[in-house]
C-alpha cells in the first residue's frame, strides 16, 4: 500500500507554513517577465525614480534570459518569442543600467532582427510601442471611439465584448483616437527593429479585419449627430466608464494591463502625471508586487482569492475540520471578499443579485463563475451559519449558465464569433467569453456534489449536453482557463460524474481511454502549453505534478477500483511531491493562448492533495 498520509500531511505543514496572516496565501500569479518589463517603462516613461525597484526587476529580466539571447514564455517553446524579448530589450535599455554593447542585449537583438522585428511582436506591444514613441499609430484605428455609443440591439456593441476586453479596449480607443506618443530624454531609440516601411499599417492584416472594421464605422455613421460632438461624447463616455471601475487599490479592474493602458489614457486627455487618480493607478500596479527567488515580480493580478478557495477546500478534504484554525481563518478571509456590488455581468444577466466571489485580493466588482463555485466548495461544511452568502453564491451562479447551457467565466452570452475577426491577435482570447469545458465541468461538479439541485433538472441537463456536444474526437474536453486538455478533461469527467452519468457511458469510456493513452512511463502525465496554441493535444513528454493530479482524479473519479494507471500515478506523485525544477515552475495556467501564461505557485501543493485525499477516501478505507 502507498503512504498517503505522509505525503499530505508534508503538503499540510506547507501550507500551514505559507498561510498569511490575513487568512489567505498569497502564492504568486506569476506570468514571466511581461509585467516587470513593462513596469520599468511605465516608471521611466512618468519619470518616476524608484531606483531599487527597477534595478531588481532588471535582474529578474536577465535572470530569465535564454543562452542565445531571447526570453520564452514556457520552456519548451522553441528558440525564443520576439514579443518577450522585444520588451525585455526595451526594459533593460529603458531602465538605463545597460547599454546596447552589452553582449546579453547584444544577443537580445540579434533574435528580434532575425524573427522579423517590431512588425512580427504583438499588437498589445505595438501599442505600448506607440504610446512610448517608438513607432506610429496606424492610420487606419483599429477601434473607432464611437462603438461605444452603439446601441445593444447592433450586431458588435460595446457590451458584445466580455469584460476583460472592455477593461482594455476602453482605453485604447481614447489612445488611439488621441494618438498619445510619451518621449522623455531617456527614451531609447528602437529604430533598428523597424524592417518594413508599411509596419503602422501592419496592425490590420486580413481582408476579414478590413470588413469588420468598415461594418463597426458603417454602423457609427448610422449614429445621429454631428461627428466631432459624437466623438467628444463617446471619448467622455469611455473616461467615465475607466473612472467608474477602478478599484479601491486604484487600478482598473486590479488588472495590470488595463491599468497600464488608463494611466496613458488619462494623461491623453490632460490629465497630470501628479493626478492623484494616477498616483494611485501607480502605487496599484506596485502594490501588486510579490518576491520570487529574492527578486521583484510585478504581478498581472493578485491570486489570493483563487489560492484560498482552492487550498480551503483541499485542506477540509483531507479531514481538517472548519474549526482548525487554518481553515477557520481561510473561510473568514473568503466570506469578507464576496461581492455586494453589481458589476458588468449584470448587462446580460439583469434578473439576479450580486453573490459572486472574484480572483485578486481587491476585487469588488468582477466576479467569476470559478472562484464562485471554488469558495462555495471551501465554505460549504459551514453552511448551517452562512446560510445567506450560501444562497447568494448558488444563486448568483444558476443565473450565469449561458443560453447554449455551459458556464462562461466572467459574462453570459458574450461570445458573439464577430469578435474573431478584429484586428487583435487572440481576440477570441482576449474579447470574448464562452462556455468552456473547464467551468461548466466544475460547475456541474459543485452542483452534483454540494447541493441538492435535482439531477434531471433542466440547467443539469443542459450542461451535461453542452459537455457531450463539446467533447473532442480523440475523448478529450479543451479547458480554456488551463493547460490544456488534461484541464478539461478533468474538469468534464468530474462533473458528468457528480450529476448522474455513468461510468460506463461511451462519452466517459471514450475520455478514459484518452487518459490511459497518454500517461507516461514513470506514470505520470504532462501537456506543452503549444496544446492551446495547436489546438489539439501536445505531449509535454515529462510528467509535472499538477498535470499528474488531474489526470489521476479524473480517472479514479470514474474508476470502481484502482486501475494499474492510477497506482502507477499514485506512485509518481508520491515519489516526486518535493521536486524542484523547471516541471515545477512550468505554466499550467492560461490567460490568453500564444501569449500569456501563468504559473501558479500553489498548483504543486493543491491539486496533488485533493488527488492524495481522492485516493485514500476511495480506496484505502
Amino acid at each position: 500500500m502507498f503512504d498517503t498520509r505522509k505525503g499530505m500531511d508534508w503538503i499540510i505543514n506547507v501550507l500551514r507554513k505559507d498561510q498569511s496572516p490575513d487568512g489567505s496565501w498569497s502564492y504568486p500569479f506569476d506570468t514571466g517577465i511581461s509585467t516587470d518589463a513593462y513596469m520599468i517603462i511605465l516608471l521611466r516613461t512618468l519619470e518616476i525614480n524608484d531606483e531599487e525597484l527597477i534595478q531588481g526587476l532588471t535582474k529578474r529580466i536577465l535572470s530569465r534570459q535564454e543562452k542565445n539571447g531571447a526570453w520564452k514564455l514556457y520552456f519548451d517553446e522553441g528558440d525564443g518569442n520576439v514579443t518577450a524579448t522585444l520588451e525585455a530589450y526595451y526594459a533593460l535599455l529603458y531602465s538605463g543600467y545597460y547599454q546596447k554593447n552589452d553582449k546579453r542585449l547584444r544577443a537580445a537583438k540579434k533574435f528580434i532582427l532575425a524573427n522579423g522585428g517590431i512588425k512580427e511582436v504583438g499588437t498589445y506591444t505595438k501599442i505600448m510601442l506607440a504610446l512610448t514613441g517608438q513607432q506610429k499609430w496606424p492610420t487606419f484605428t483599429p477601434f473607432p471611439i464611437e462603438v461605444i455609443l452603439l446601441p445593444e440591439v447592433f450586431p458588435l456593441n460595446f457590451y458584445s465584448f466580455s469584460v476583460f476586453g472592455r477593461a482594455n479596449i476602453t482605453p485604447i480607443m481614447i489612445l488611439a483616437e488621441k494618438k498619445l506618443s510619451f518621449r522623455t530624454s531617456y527614451t531609447p531609440d528602437l529604430s533598428e527593429f523597424h524592417l518594413h516601411r508599411d509596419e503602422e499599417d501592419s496592425w490590420i492584416r486580413s481582408t476579414e479585419m478590413r470588413s469588420l472594421l468598415s461594418f463597426l464605422n458603417d454602423g457609427v455613421k448610422s449614429l445621429i449627430g454631428i461627428p466631432n460632438e459624437l466623438r467628444r461624447i463617446a471619448i467622455e463616455r469611455a473616461k467615465k466608464y475607466m473612472l467608474d471601475h477602478i478599484e479601491a487599490d486604484g487600478t482598473l479592474y486590479s488588472y495590470n494591463s488595463s491599468t497600464f493602458l488608463m494611466i496613458f489614457a488619462l494623461l491623453s486627455l490632460g490629465y497630470k502625471k501628479t493626478d492623484p487618480i494616477i498616483l494611485k493607478a501607480i502605487e496599484g500596479i506596485q502594490s501588486m508586487k510579490c518576491e520570487i527567488n529574492g527578486l521583484p515580480h510585478m504581478q498581472y493580478t493578485t491570486a489570493n482569492v483563487w489560492n484560498t478557495s482552492l487550498i480551503g477546500f483541499a485542506l477540509q478534504a483531507v479531514g481538517i475540520p472548519p474549526t482548525d484554525s487554518m481553515v477557520e481563518n481561510a473561510n473568514r478571509y473568503l466570506l469578507d471578499r464576496q461581492h455586494h456590488k453589481f458589476g458588468d455581468w449584470v448587462i446580460h444577466n439583469p434578473n439576479s443579485l450580486p453573490g459572486g466571489w472574484g480572483f485578486s485580493d481587491v476585487n469588488t466588482i468582477l466576479p467569476d463563475v470559478d472562484d464562485t463555485t471554488a469558495s462555495l466548495r471551501s465554505i460549504s461544511r459551514i453552511v448551517p451559519t452562512e446560510l445567506a452568502a450560501w444562497e447568494r453564491g448558488i444563486n448568483w451562479t444558476f443565473s450565469m449558465q449561458n443560453d447554449d447551457g455551459g458556464w462562461p467565466a466572467f459574462e453570459k452570452n458574450a461570445d458573439s464569433k464577430l469578435i474573431e475577426f478584429l484586428p487583435l491577435e487572440k481576440a477570441e482570447f482576449l474579447l470574448m467569453d464562452p462556455s468552456s469545458a473547464d467551468l461548466t465541468g466544475r460547475t456541474l461538479e459543485f452542483f452534483g456534489n454540494y447541493t441538492n439541485l435535482q439531477k434531471d433538472h433542466t440547467a443539469i441537463k443542459k450542461g451535461v449536453k453542452w459537455l457531450m456536444k463539446d467533447q473532442k474526437r480523440d475523448g478529450s474536453w479543451y479547458g480554456r482557463w488551463g493547460i490544456c486538455y488534461l484541464y478539461g478533461t478533468w474538469g468534464a469527467l468530474t462533473g458528468l460524474s457528480a450529476v448522474g452519468v455513468p461510468n460506463n457511458n461511451p462519452s466517459i469510456q471514450k475520455a478514459v481511454s484518452w487518459l490511459r493513452g497518454i500517461q507516461n512511463e514513470d506514470g505520470g502525465w504532462g501537456e506543452s502549453c503549444h496544446s492551446d496554441s495547436e489546438k489539439r493535444y501536445i505531449p509535454l513528454r515529462t510528467s509535472t505534478l499538477t498535470h499528474t493530479s488531474w489526470a489521476l482524479d479524473a480517472l479514479m473519479t470514474v474508476s470502481e477500483k484502482p486501475t494499474s494507471e492510477i497506482r502507477k500515478g499514485i506512485q509518481y506523485l508520491l515519489a516526486s511531491l518535493d521536486k524542484e525544477d523547471w516541471t515545477t515552475a512550468y505554466p499550467k495556467g492560461q490567460g490568453m493562448g500564444g501569449a500569456l501564461y501563468i504559473h501558479y505557485h500553489g498548483y504543486r501543493y493543491i491539486f496533488p492533495l485533493l488527488t492524495l485525499a481522492h485516493f485514500q477516501k476511495k480506496f484505502e478505507r
